[in-house]
């Protein structure tokens, strides 16, 4: 396989940390020569001196012009057009994506006109702007291999089989930490409980997506535009142990599964590594000490983000974007305690189901719509009785 030239988005989150240990046990193959990071600077500092990338960018210009000062033979930038400035090297061939929401939108599409491998970790770029991103990579020669646990199962087990042979795929959720609570107390459900996953360790966004199941409603859009699919060929299944990432199954009934101990590096490895495998010193799964592998179907009376998420893909347009930006501006306001548990389903299904949709030709339209979503949201939770 030959070497790769990786810059890598979101460096200091999970998906960033888990990343460069891929990165270090494989330094003959991959070399991170750019990087960019949020506000962690500190631990940013231990990155550059560890990794020696060429290019950084961060969140503002303050902490640019520090690192400049710490780093004078590299080359900093600041904001989202520093993401866009990093990812343009024509050096880079491989750019890992795993800043969340929407910020690297626009670098994205500047590394698919690139002929670039995005290994994607970002769901949201996919659920704001899928036939955008669908409409220029069919334009180029870019690579879009993902990298989140369920999708990276799906691309797995559909592997060589043409689109024809596919009957639906199956994401497996791990329930979060309420999937046996009682409906009657999610008002009650507290921040604390809320970020508390019974299976992954990840960050506060996408812990609290979990335990709504916003998360896995963005991965079945997510899954739409990634696959080609139609929504009836998605289906969402319950498993607690988190050992089966995902299935396929196939128009002769045939069901075929990718399991693996909960670590997120095996799919940012494949993703890299792809269309080979590469060797990774990891804990195998012994089946026998499973003893059993638990299946129930998702109660959307009592997680109603699944059924929002089959309703964005009906109305396609800008759905995806709205979706996304009210759950932000919801989940953000739980854990300010501004609103209970229970009243995020009901903020983002009252601002998409009030939203007249229109076509997204460009990424202006994508942010647009982020921005006046933002702003109903906030502007609808201030208008409703407190808590």
């Amino acid at each position: 396989m030959k070497s790769k030239n990786i810059a890598l988005l979101g460096s200091t989150g999970s998906i960033g940390r888990n990343s460069l240990d891929v990165i270090d046990a494989n330094r003959d193959r991959f070399r991170l020569v750019a990087i960019a990071a949020g506000e962690n600077i500190k631990l940013l500092q231990e990155q550059i001196k560890f990794f020696n990338p060429d290019r950084i960018s961060v969140k503002y210009k303050k902490d640019a012009d520090r690192l400049k000062n710490l780093f004078p033979d590299k080359e900093f930038y600041y904001g989202d057009r520093g993401i866009e400035e990093i990812v343009s090297d024509n050096g880079i061939d491989t750019v890992i994506s795993a800043i969340s929401g929407t910020s690297s939108l626009a670098a994205t599409i500047i590394s698919i006109r690139n002929n670039q491998r995005i290994c994607l970790a970002n769901k949201e770029t996919l659920v704001a702007a899928g036939e955008l991103i669908n409409f220029e990579l069919n334009r180029s020669r870019a690579e879009l291999i993902p990298i989140d646990s369920e999708q990276s199962a799906i691309f797995q087990s559909i592997g060589a089989n043409k689109k024809e042979y596919l009957r639906r795929v199956i994401l497996t959720a791990s329930g979060g930490p309420f999937f046996r609570r009682n409906k009657r107390e999610f008002s009650q459900i507290s921040v604390k409980e809320a970020l508390t996953h019974p299976t992954w360790s990840m960050g506060t966004k996408i812990t609290l997506d979990s335990a709504t199941l916003m998360n896995k409603a963005l991965e079945i859009i997510e899954t739409y535009y990634l696959f080609n699919l139609n929504k009836d060929q998605i289906d969402v299944v319950i498993h607690p142990q988190s050992i089966v990432h995902s299935m396929v199954e196939f128009i002769d009934s045939s069901l075929i599964a990718q399991l693996s101990w909960p670590d997120m590096r095996i799919p940012i490895l494949y993703s890299l590594s792809f269309p080979e495998r590469m060797f990774f010193e990891n804990k195998g799964l012994n089946l026998s000490d499973l003893k059993k592998l638990d299946f129930y179907p998702v109660d959307t009376d009592k997680f109603r983000s699944i059924e929002l998420a089959y309703y964005v893909l009906d109305m396609k347009k800008n759905a995806g974007a709205v979706f996304n930006a009210a759950n932000e501006v919801a989940t953000e306001s739980f854990l300010k305690e501004e609103i209970s548990f229970n009243d995020i389903f009901d903020v983002v299904e009252t601002v998409l189901h009030d939203e007249k949709f229109y076509p997204i030709r460009s990424l202006d339209d994508v942010e647009e719509t982020i921005r006046d979503t933002k702003n109903k949201t906030a502007n609808y939770i201030k208008r409703r009785k407190p808590k």
